[in-house]
């Protein structure tokens, strides 16, 4: 009854619906820490893109190097 498509789909609307389907992500190295990333994106690690650096590593300050309070 109702399984069947009333009209073949283009090979455009075909593509479209297949480009979103990502089957494996390609990894490469970053030059800069040597950790792998994904393509076109900034390391995660360092920041760094193209050899750039592109945002700042945030420094967690733990309890531990905090400086004494009250001291």
């Amino acid at each position: 009854m109702a399984g069947e498509p009333k009209r073949r789909h283009s090979s455009g609307r075909k593509n479209t619906r297949r480009a979103s389907i990502k089957l494996a992500l390609n990894l490469t190295t970053c030059k800069n820490c040597g950790k792998p990333i994904r393509s076109h994106m900034v390391c995660p690690a360092c920041g760094f893109y193209n050899q750039k650096l592109v945002k700042k590593e945030s420094v967690k300050v733990t309890k531990a190097d905090s400086p004494a309070q009250g001291a």
